[in-house]
């Protein structure tokens, strides 16, 4: 899914890297990069809400926290833009050999059967060509909660009354959340337990430059993507840094290594185990056309080899022509009994064209297959969620330890509803500070900037209950970075914000946890011009850590 905040366009180009500091410049003979400190940007003021208060924040970062940031303050940023033009090229193209040989692909959009086919009309998946900076502790922190949201997840799923609660005024307003609402409420009626559950989730962050706060944007709890081409991402640019060492003064050690292919895959296959079929299959839920198929084979290259996992791919429609249910709950597909059904699609109003594309829906629903995400799992991840969750109170109802919900709230942004008229007002009189999100997955649905006034002023005129199918969120305003973009081919230097996503998987049977686990990362980076960051769509670009 793509990334939702930015700075806004204005900003693009307010950018200096070197603020009146004289520039280190590399020793090397080739005298090819320069290293700049890092730079302050501009300070924004952030509406207090109850659930988010700045003051609060601040104090809540501690002076530990501060001190940390003063001293990373003074370490020294790669500029990329100051590399050799020749050496560049070099560069560029070994990155381009790498990502051929590897498998770091996508689908071409000029070719017609590119995301039907195979191995027809393939094309390098956007990445960037050097690694971005990022704080170590922040690193950290994000790798420390994500077993904390998996577990949040999982209990929230189980109360079926908070999530109906939650999301009934969207049933009038947004038809899409209404059919899954209707699902779940069919689940349960039914009494239909899920009693293995499998999460493979992604938790998106910010690193907002005002608080140096970890802000959280989402969490995605369906077809978190790229876990495939991320991996590959970190080692293309750990094998750029050990192949130009001599003119780049970059450790490669200080990337991260990225296990989130082998882990979700493992996931997945210890999921299909815990089913006890050994001749049922994973079956793999994708969209007709599908750009990023590479990024989900991935995953089942080690199943496949290590643990006989087969898996199917199909899409919803032919769920549905071809999937039955036999009477002791065993879903059917195509003749294949199915233990885990892996979302990649049907997370989209886009994905359900017909009353086919439902029918298959409910059908995997009311089977004993283990939905990876069930309708619980699916609904929990809602933008309405997120901010009821950020609510006072609330997640003292799910989580037990007190220093848990301390830290999940520590990297919460600020969230609320279209019902506080103090906040939909200042957001009318500031709309910059504030994205207008809706219950939607896949990026390039959010509302920013004018436009939040204009449809929060139109909503107020029409007097409807539109603003249900809304929430307000804090825009958070990370620090803007020089970068060298890779698409198509081509070169691209500008100024860019990044986005982390840290991936997690969770497997439960009954009583007992199996899996609950960070599991690798996503780095998205964007022009900052750009609101959206999804990287098939063509905002963004896959990124790799490095750890400053």
């Amino acid at each position: 899914m793509g990334a939702d905040l930015s700075l806004p366009r204005s900003h693009t180009h307010c950018f200096n890297p070197s603020t009146g500091t004289t520039p280190l410049r590399s020793k090397s003979k080739h005298n090819s990069f320069i290293l700049y400190p890092f730079t302050k940007s501009l300070h924004i003021h952030i509406p207090q809400s109850a659930n988010f208060s700045m003051d609060q924040a601040l104090k809540s970062s501690g002076v530990e926290e501060m001190e940390t940031h003063k001293r990373n303050s003074m370490s020294l940023i790669f500029d990329p833009h100051k590399i050799d033009h020749q050496l560049l090229q070099k560069m560029e193209y070994d990155a381009l050999v790498w990502s051929s040989l590897h498998g770091l692909l996508v689908g071409d959009t000029n070719s017609l059967r590119s995301g039907r086919v195979p191995g027809v009309g393939m094309i390098h998946a956007p990445f960037s060509l050097l690694p971005m900076p990022f704080p170590e502790s922040h690193w950290k922190q994000a790798c420390q909660i994500a077993p904390i949201f998996n577990e949040l997840v999982d209990r929230v799923s189980l109360d079926g009354k908070f999530l109906q609660d939650s999301l009934s005024r969207m049933k009038n307003v947004d038809a899409f959340t209404s059919r899954l609402l209707e699902i779940h409420s069919k689940m349960l009626d039914a009494n239909k337990i899920e009693e293995i559950r499998l999460g493979l989730h992604r938790s998106d962050y910010m690193l907002d430059e005002q608080t140096k706060l970890l802000l959280q944007i989402e969490l995605n709890t369906i077809s978190s993507s790229f876990p495939g081409l991320s991996s590959l991402v970190s080692e293309l640019h750990r094998s750029l840094l050990h192949q130009y060492k001599q003119h780049l003064a970059l450790n490669p050690e200080r990337i991260p290594q990225n296990s989130a292919v082998t882990k979700f895959a493992e996931a997945l296959s210890k999921a299909w185990s815990e089913y006890n079929n050994p001749r049922a299959v994973v079956m793999v839920v994708v969209q007709t056309e599908e750009r990023n198929m590479y990024d989900q084979h991935w995953l089942f290259i080690n199943p496949n080899n290590t643990y006989q996992v087969t898996s199917i791919r199909k899409t919803l429609a032919e769920i549905d022509a071809l999937g039955e249910l036999l009477p002791d709950g065993t879903l059917v597909v195509d003749g294949e009994a199915v233990a885990v059904v892996y979302f990649r699609a049907g997370y989209a109003p886009s994905d359900y064209p017909s009353e086919s594309e439902w029918r298959a829906r409910l059908l995997m629903e009311q089977s004993s297959a283990i939905k990876c995400p069930s309708i619980a799992y699916h609904l929990a991840g809602t933008k309405k969620i997120q901010q009821e969750l950020a609510k006072p109170n609330v997640l003292e109802r799910y989580l037990e330890n007190k220093d848990d919900i301390v830290k999940l709230r520590k990297c919460f942004a600020g969230l609320w509803s279209l019902e506080d008229s103090n906040i939909v007002n200042d957001a009318i009189e500031k709309p910059g500070l504030y994205v207008m999100k809706p219950q939607r997955e896949g990026g390039g649905n959010n509302i920013y900037g004018d436009d939040v006034r204009e449809t929060l002023l139109r909503i107020e005129k029409e007097g409807s209950n539109e603003n249900a199918a809304y929430i307000l969120m804090q825009r958070i305003f990370p620090t803007l970075s020089p970068a060298i973009l890779m698409r198509q081919g081509i070169s691209q230097k500008d100024h860019v914000i990044s986005e982390l996503g840290v991936y997690a998987a969770y497997l439960r049977n009954k009583t007992k946890v199996i899996i609950n686990e960070e599991c690798g990362y996503l780095l998205r980076t964007k022009v900052s011009s750009s609101n959206e960051g999804g990287v098939v769509a063509g905002f963004g670009v896959i990124d790799s850590i490095y750890l400053v």
